[in-house]
């Protein structure tokens, strides 16, 4: 199915982004911004599952190792650096590395699509039982310890750039994962309007073919699947610091199926579909959460089968169709081919 892209959209979406960001703290008291902010969070790791799924043709279940894993290795630096410039770029590197070191065994391995939604939920089930079972003194690193099951807390926030004493509060910290966000969003839109991001395409479409003109697709899917474990590793930075603190649970199968929620809700390949994806999940679990007759997790089961069932495409692909029906010669100018979700 066709869905409405261009420059325009592009444009249109990145404005009201930016009118978002200044606008919220303005508009909103302070609890609805400390509530966006976890959002935003939440939205940055969507984006790296909608990227490396929608665009790569990638089955991560396993998208919550690198969230986990660049919320850790911020929470760990920090504390021992005391400085968050040097940390926040650690919790992006360290898990584009380790997609980059896991991705190597998988693609060049020649590993099945299948194998490889295995192996990467394996490796997010290793690292929380791992991490699990850190409650020990013995396991610090320098000043930071691990905590086990009971997480590390105080994590000192972001503060300016080589500043310690100059630290971000909840008005800041929003600017700050907002300004990522839409940071992300364009880099990942640029990138796939490049001759890099065609190709990555064309592999999602027909490997074979591509194989065959001469590109290495492993090497393209190792790109791809890298640069979604870093964006997944800073929304866990911005994660952790929204509450200050950081637990095993980030491993969790719940934050693994999470994810695939957003991006099935908001539509598979877009880029703006897991992000509304995941703001409006959020916002219903926050709902939710306000009550004590119906389970948050009974409801997301529901939401996933309704949509996997009855909207397979996303509720974004499925509200530029009908726009596209309404107003055809408005939309036919600038469309782009978008691949379905599957059950």
């Amino acid at each position: 199915m066709n869905v409405p892209s261009g420059w325009r959209s592009f444009g249109i979406t990145v404005c009201a982004g930016f009118v978002l960001l200044f606008a919220l703290p303005q508009i909103a008291g302070l609890y609805n911004v400390v509530q966006m902010t976890v959002f935003v969070a939440m939205a940055v790791f969507a984006l790296s599952q909608g990227f490396i799924w929608g665009y790569g043709g990638i089955m991560s279940f396993g998208q919550s190792a690198f969230f986990g894993l660049g919320g850790y290795v911020y929470a760990v630096a920090v504390i021992n650096m005391g400085d968050s410039t040097i940390p926040v770029l650690l919790s992006i590197a360290a898990p584009a590395l380790f997609a980059a070191l896991l991705g190597y065994f998988m693609f060049y391995g020649r590993i099945s699509d299948a194998y490889v939604g295995v192996i990467t939920l394996t490796t997010t089930i290793i690292l929380f039982n791992v991490v699990n079972s850190t409650s020990s003194d013995f396991y610090t690193i320098g000043q930071a310890a691990l905590g086990g099951f009971n997480g590390m807390p105080n994590v000192p926030p972001i503060n300016v750039p080589f500043d310690p004493d100059a630290a971000f509060g909840p008005i800041y910290t929003w600017y700050f994962a907002m300004g990522a966000l839409i940071l992300v969003y364009i880099l990942l839109r640029l990138t796939l309007a490049s001759r890099f991001g065609r190709v990555v395409v064309a592999i999602r479409e027909n490997e074979t073919r591509v194989q065959l003109l001469g590109y290495d697709s492993r090497f393209y899917k190792l790109l791809v699947f890298t640069i979604g474990g870093g964006v997944a590793g800073l929304g866990g930075c911005i994660f952790t610091n929204w509450g200050a603190f950081i637990s095993p649970t980030i491993f969790g199968l719940a934050s693994a199926a999470q994810v695939l929620i957003f991006v099935l809700v908001g539509g598979l390949g877009t880029l703006v579909g897991p992000i509304l994806g995941a703001f409006g999940i959020e916002y219903l679990i926050s709902i939710i959460g306000t009550q004590q007759t119906v389970n948050a997790n009974l409801v997301l089961g529901a939401i996933l089968l309704a949509f996997v069932l009855l909207v397979p495409q996303g509720l974004v692909p499925l509200i530029w169709a009908w726009l596209a029906r309404l107003l055809p010669r408005r939309f036919a100018a600038t469309t782009e081919q978008t691949v379905e979700a599957q059950p």
